[in-house]
Protein backbone atom coordinates (compact mmCIF):
# COMPACT_ATOMS: atom_id res chain seq x y z
CA UNK A 1 0.00 0.00 0.00
CA UNK A 2 1.32 3.47 -0.98
CA UNK A 3 1.07 5.98 1.56
CA UNK A 4 -1.06 9.11 1.13
CA UNK A 5 -0.21 12.62 1.89
CA UNK A 6 -3.65 13.37 2.75
CA UNK A 7 -4.54 10.52 4.52
CA UNK A 8 -1.39 10.32 6.60
CA UNK A 9 -0.18 11.91 10.26
CA UNK A 10 3.50 11.98 11.17
CA UNK A 11 3.16 11.09 14.55
CA UNK A 12 6.56 11.72 16.44
CA UNK A 13 7.00 9.72 20.02
CA UNK A 14 8.90 11.41 22.56
CA UNK A 15 11.77 12.81 21.15
CA UNK A 16 12.57 14.14 24.56
CA UNK A 17 15.70 16.02 26.37
CA UNK A 18 16.53 13.82 29.09
CA UNK A 19 15.81 10.89 27.18
CA UNK A 20 18.13 11.56 23.84
CA UNK A 21 21.42 11.57 25.74
CA UNK A 22 21.35 7.85 26.15
CA UNK A 23 19.84 6.73 22.82
CA UNK A 24 21.74 5.19 20.29
CA UNK A 25 22.83 6.95 17.50
CA UNK A 26 20.83 9.79 18.53
CA UNK A 27 22.17 12.58 16.56
CA UNK A 28 21.44 10.57 13.23
CA UNK A 29 18.34 9.59 14.48
CA UNK A 30 17.10 13.14 15.39
CA UNK A 31 18.36 14.53 11.83
CA UNK A 32 16.38 12.76 9.81
CA UNK A 33 13.21 13.09 12.33
CA UNK A 34 13.94 16.58 11.36
CA UNK A 35 14.05 15.90 7.40
CA UNK A 36 10.89 13.60 7.82
CA UNK A 37 9.25 16.54 9.74
CA UNK A 38 10.44 19.07 7.11
CA UNK A 39 8.77 17.71 4.21
CA UNK A 40 5.52 16.23 6.34
CA UNK A 41 5.07 20.19 6.80
CA UNK A 42 6.19 21.33 3.58
CA UNK A 43 3.53 18.61 2.06
CA UNK A 44 1.13 20.06 4.66
CA UNK A 45 0.75 16.26 6.55
CA UNK A 46 -0.27 16.80 9.49
CA UNK A 47 2.16 16.30 12.55
CA UNK A 48 1.54 15.59 16.46
CA UNK A 49 4.26 14.82 18.60
CA UNK A 50 4.00 12.84 22.26
CA UNK A 51 5.93 13.61 25.37
CA UNK A 52 6.05 11.08 28.05
CA UNK A 53 5.84 12.24 31.12
CA UNK A 54 7.64 15.35 30.45
CA UNK A 55 7.90 16.54 34.19
CA UNK A 56 10.17 13.74 34.30
CA UNK A 57 11.93 13.17 30.91
CA UNK A 58 11.74 16.98 29.83
CA UNK A 59 10.28 18.02 26.96
CA UNK A 60 10.61 18.19 23.26
CA UNK A 61 14.05 18.43 22.32
CA UNK A 62 14.20 22.40 20.64
CA UNK A 63 15.26 21.40 17.04
CA UNK A 64 11.81 18.90 16.92
CA UNK A 65 9.84 21.52 18.68
CA UNK A 66 10.53 24.14 16.04
CA UNK A 67 9.02 22.25 13.60
CA UNK A 68 6.05 21.67 15.32
CA UNK A 69 2.63 23.57 16.24
CA UNK A 70 2.90 24.23 19.99
CA UNK A 71 -0.60 22.83 19.90
CA UNK A 72 0.49 19.82 18.59
CA UNK A 73 2.13 18.55 21.14
CA UNK A 74 0.72 16.90 23.42
CA UNK A 75 1.71 14.93 26.70
CA UNK A 76 0.94 11.37 27.61
CA UNK A 77 1.67 9.28 30.87
CA UNK A 78 0.85 5.99 29.11
CA UNK A 79 3.57 4.44 27.09
CA UNK A 80 1.27 3.89 24.16
CA UNK A 81 0.02 6.86 22.35
CA UNK A 82 -3.18 5.98 22.04
CA UNK A 83 -3.72 4.83 25.86
CA UNK A 84 -4.19 8.43 26.59
CA UNK A 85 -6.97 10.58 25.96
CA UNK A 86 -5.65 13.70 24.43
CA UNK A 87 -3.39 11.64 21.61
CA UNK A 88 -5.84 9.19 21.11
CA UNK A 89 -8.86 11.77 20.16
CA UNK A 90 -6.73 13.77 17.96
CA UNK A 91 -5.75 10.91 15.81
CA UNK A 92 -9.10 9.58 15.57
CA UNK A 93 -10.99 13.13 14.99
CA UNK A 94 -8.67 13.31 11.58
CA UNK A 95 -8.17 11.25 8.46
CA UNK A 96 -5.90 9.73 9.71
CA UNK A 97 -6.39 5.98 7.90
CA UNK A 98 -1.60 5.79 8.00
CA UNK A 99 0.01 6.45 10.62
CA UNK A 100 3.67 7.22 10.19
CA UNK A 101 5.57 6.53 13.37
CA UNK A 102 9.25 8.12 14.38
CA UNK A 103 10.99 8.61 17.84
CA UNK A 104 11.99 7.28 20.94
CA UNK A 105 12.02 3.88 22.30
CA UNK A 106 11.41 1.71 19.56
CA UNK A 107 10.66 -1.08 21.62
CA UNK A 108 8.67 0.52 24.40
CA UNK A 109 6.27 4.12 23.21
CA UNK A 110 6.89 3.48 19.48
CA UNK A 111 5.81 -0.31 19.79
CA UNK A 112 3.28 0.08 22.07
CA UNK A 113 1.75 3.10 20.04
CA UNK A 114 1.81 0.77 17.06
CA UNK A 115 0.38 -2.28 18.43
CA UNK A 116 -2.58 -0.16 19.67
CA UNK A 117 -3.01 1.70 16.17
CA UNK A 118 -3.22 -1.50 14.48
CA UNK A 119 -5.70 -2.60 16.74
CA UNK A 120 -7.96 0.55 15.87
CA UNK A 121 -7.25 -0.16 12.30
CA UNK A 122 -4.84 2.21 11.04
CA UNK A 123 -2.44 1.04 8.40
CA UNK A 124 0.90 1.62 10.72
CA UNK A 125 4.06 2.97 9.24
CA UNK A 126 7.48 2.56 11.62
CA UNK A 127 10.30 4.51 9.98
CA UNK A 128 13.36 2.39 10.43
CA UNK A 129 15.91 5.48 10.28
CA UNK A 130 13.72 7.53 12.34
CA UNK A 131 13.47 5.17 15.65
CA UNK A 132 16.09 4.05 18.01
CA UNK A 133 16.18 3.01 21.38
CA UNK A 134 19.08 2.88 24.04
CA UNK A 135 20.32 -0.28 22.77
CA UNK A 136 20.55 -1.72 19.27
CA UNK A 137 19.05 -4.63 20.61
CA UNK A 138 16.12 -3.53 21.43
CA UNK A 139 15.57 -1.41 18.48
CA UNK A 140 16.26 -5.06 16.52
CA UNK A 141 13.83 -6.84 18.84
CA UNK A 142 11.08 -3.96 18.24
CA UNK A 143 11.47 -3.86 14.19
CA UNK A 144 11.12 -7.71 14.46
CA UNK A 145 8.02 -7.57 16.21
CA UNK A 146 6.09 -4.80 14.07
CA UNK A 147 6.85 -7.32 11.34
CA UNK A 148 5.33 -10.47 13.06
CA UNK A 149 2.46 -7.80 13.72
CA UNK A 150 1.83 -6.35 10.42
CA UNK A 151 3.21 -3.18 11.09
CA UNK A 152 5.10 -1.67 7.97
CA UNK A 153 9.05 -0.78 7.96
CA UNK A 154 10.04 2.10 5.76
CA UNK A 155 12.69 4.51 5.40
CA UNK A 156 12.48 8.32 5.63
CA UNK A 157 12.97 8.44 1.47
CA UNK A 158 10.12 6.00 1.14
CA UNK A 159 8.12 8.03 2.53
CA UNK A 160 8.85 10.86 0.95
CA UNK A 161 8.17 9.47 -2.21
CA UNK A 162 5.73 8.32 -1.43
CA UNK A 163 4.03 11.26 -0.50
CA UNK A 164 5.70 13.08 -3.48
CA UNK A 165 4.21 10.63 -6.00
CA UNK A 166 5.93 11.71 -9.19
CA UNK A 167 8.94 14.13 -10.10
CA UNK A 168 8.15 17.02 -12.52
CA UNK A 169 6.11 19.00 -10.09
CA UNK A 170 7.19 22.17 -8.77
CA UNK A 171 6.53 20.50 -5.46
CA UNK A 172 8.93 17.91 -6.18
CA UNK A 173 11.63 20.27 -7.60
CA UNK A 174 11.98 22.51 -4.72
CA UNK A 175 11.38 18.83 -2.03
CA UNK A 176 14.62 17.66 -4.35
CA UNK A 177 16.72 20.48 -4.13
CA UNK A 178 15.74 21.19 -0.48
CA UNK A 179 15.93 17.90 0.96
CA UNK A 180 17.05 15.11 -1.47
CA UNK A 181 20.79 14.59 -2.55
Amino acid sequence: MLIHPEKSCLLVIDIQERMAPVIDDVARVVDNCNWLIDIANRLNVTVLATEQYPKGLGSTIASVAERLKPEHIVEKISFSAMSDTEPDRFINEGNHEQMILIGMESHVCVLQTALELKQQGHEVYIVEDCVSSRSPADKAAALARFRQCGIYIVTREMVAFEWLRKAGTDTFREISTRFLR
